[in-house]
């Protein structure tokens, strides 16, 4: 009867430690698992973050850029208005200078 008993008794601490090496486990899993995914939100906002501050510089540039084509456009306006202008003179000049002949 004794020896029934200490039987039992082992088995049961088998399952006993079984079972607490399961739960404990499983825990185990489930926390990391939390702190997986925590650290990849942190990771997913950081690139978001990121992301944001690039468009934003993207922005900006698009901005300049409209900025100095107009620029261009109205500096190339004056530049051809110069050019018709000298062209003229350049005429002028050549007329004084063939009636001074």
């Amino acid at each position: 009867m004794e020896e029934t008993v200490t039987v039992t008794l082992v088995g049961l601490v088998g399952m006993m430690g079984t079972l607490a090496a399961i739960f404990f486990g499983w825990s185990g899993f489930s926390r990391n698992n939390r702190q997986d995914q925590r650290a990849r939100g942190k990771n997913d906002g950081a690139i978001l973050t990121e992301i944001g501050y690039i468009k934003a510089g993207v922005d900006d540039i698009k901005v300049e850029q409209r900025d100095q084509r107009a620029h261009n456009e109205a500096f190339a306006a004056r530049l051809t208005a110069v050019e018709g202008t000298a062209h003229e003179a350049c005429r002028r000049l050549d007329r004084l200078e063939e009636k001074g002949r």
